[in-house]
C-alpha cells in the first residue's frame, strides 16, 4: 500500500447526491434531537446495540438488551450478555473519544471484546482470512504490517480534507479490509464510523445506522467483498450513505410516532418540571429547523415551504412559544424568529 496511506475512490453523482440528500434529512433529524425525550434516545441506542452484535450473530433482543441496561438478570449465552454489556459500556465511552487517536481506538476494542478474547486492545499477531459459507473471501495483510497500516490509516484520517459523511465510510471499508484484531472487527468498524460521524454532527451518535446495516447484512458483505474485488471502496462508500440516509428517514418518521405529546394548538402533559422531556408534532419539529435556519421566515412562507396551511403553522408555534422554546422578536412585518 505504500508508505502513505490513499485509499483508492471516486467521488461519483451518486455519492455527492447521497451526501445532499443526508444533509438536508440531518436538518430534521437535528431539530427533533433537539426536541425528543431523553427516552427515545436510549431506545435508538439500544436499537443500535442489538443490531450491531446481531450481525455479529448474537442471539439477544432488544428487550433483553434493555433489561442488561437495567441492570436485569437476563436467561441466555455467557458470550452474548458480556457482548452486550461490553457493548453499553464502550457506547457510554463515545462523547470521549477522538477519531485520530489510535490509542482511543484501542481503548474502545478493549472495552468491546472484554473477557471475549485473549488479547482485547491490542492488533493480532496471527494472520487471518475472512470466510463466508466456508470460501475464502478476504486474505487480510500479515499480522507484522498491522501496526504500519494502521498507524498510516490514522494519518490518512486526521489529514484528509474530505466530507465527513465520506471519510467516515472510507475508514470503515480501510478498517475492515486490514483487519487489525483477531476478532471484533466489524463492530470497530461500526463504532468507529459513529464516532467520526458524531464529531461533525453531535446529533449523529444516536442514528441507529446498524439497525438497517442488520436488516441488508447479505448486500453489507457483498459490498465489502465488490470492493476488495476493485481495489477501490466506491461501491461501500455508495452503500453506506444510502443506509443512513435510510436510517435518518425511518429515525424522523419512527419518533415523530412515538412521540407522546401529539399537539392540537395546546400543550400537552405538565410541563412545570424544568426537566421534563418535550415532545413534538412532526410538523412542529419541521418548523423549528425550519425557523432555526431562516428565522425571518413569515407564516405563509413557512406554510409553503411544508406544504401545511398557514393555520396549522400558526398551531404549532403557538405551542413552541408555550414551550418556550421559540420566541418572537419585533413586530410581525419587521421581526425575526428566535430559536432559544
Amino acid at each position: 500500500m505504500g508508505q502513505k496511506y490513499s485509499p483508492l475512490y471516486t467521488i461519483t453523482s451518486p455519492v455527492l447526491n447521497s451526501v445532499a440528500e443526508i444533509s438536508e434529512l440531518l436538518g430534521y433529524w437535528s431539530a427533533k434531537d433537539k426536541l425528543v425525550s431523553p427516552q427515545l434516545r436510549r431506545e435508538n441506542r439500544i436499537r443500535t446495540i442489538q443490531a450491531s452484535l446481531a450481525i455479529e450473530h448474537n442471539s439477544l433482543s432488544t428487550e433483553q438488551v434493555t433489561a442488561i441496561m437495567d441492570g436485569k438478570q437476563v436467561l441466555g449465552p455467557a458470550k452474548d450478555i458480556q457482548e452486550v454489556r461490553n457493548a453499553i459500556l464502550a457506547y457510554e465511552r463515545l462523547p470521549y473519544w477522538h477519531s485520530g487517536q489510535i490509542e482511543h481506538f484501542l481503548e474502545a476494542h478493549k472495552l468491546l471484546m472484554q473477557g471475549l478474547v485473549d488479547y482485547s486492545g491490542q492488533w493480532r499477531n496471527g494472520n487471518v482470512g475472512i470466510y463466508r459459507d466456508k470460501q475464502l473471501i478476504h486474505m487480510a495483510p500479515p499480522a507484522s504490517q498491522i501496526p504500519r497500516l494502521m498507524t498510516s490509516l490514522f494519518d490518512w484520517l486526521t489529514s484528509a480534507d474530505i466530507h465527513p459523511l465520506i471519510k467516515s465510510c472510507i475508514f470503515h471499508y480501510e478498517l475492515e479490509f486490514i483487519h487489525p484484531f483477531s476478532d471484533g472487527n466489524g463492530r470497530m468498524g461500526r463504532l468507529w464510523q459513529t464516532v467520526i460521524l458524531s464529531e461533525w454532527r453531535p446529533e449523529l451518535a444516536w442514528l441507529p445506522v446498524e439497525t438497517l446495516i442488520q436488516k441488508q447484512q447479505n448486500d453489507y458483505y457483498r459490498v465489502l467483498g465488490e470492493a476488495d474485488k476493485a481495489s477501490d471502496c466506491t461501491c461501500f462508500i455508495d452503500f453506506m450513505l444510502r443506509v443512513m440516509a435510510g436510517a435518518l428517514k425511518e429515525g424522523i418518521n419512527s419518533n415523530s410516532d412515538k412521540m407522546s405529546g401529539e399537539v392540537s394548538g395546546e400543550v400537552s402533559g405538565e410541563m412545570s418540571g424544568e426537566n421534563e422531556p418535550i415532545a413534538l408534532h412532526k410538523v412542529a419539529g419541521q418548523i423549528f429547523y425550519v425557523l432555526e435556519q431562516n428565522p425571518t421566515m413569515t407564516v405563509p412562507m413557512v406554510a409553503e415551504k411544508l406544504q401545511v396551511s398557514t393555520r396549522t403553522v400558526e398551531r404549532h408555534i403557538k405551542t413552541l412559544q408555550q414551550l418556550k422554546l421559540l420566541e418572537r422578536v419585533g413586530s410581525t412585518k419587521a421581526g425575526y424568529w428566535k430559536v432559544i
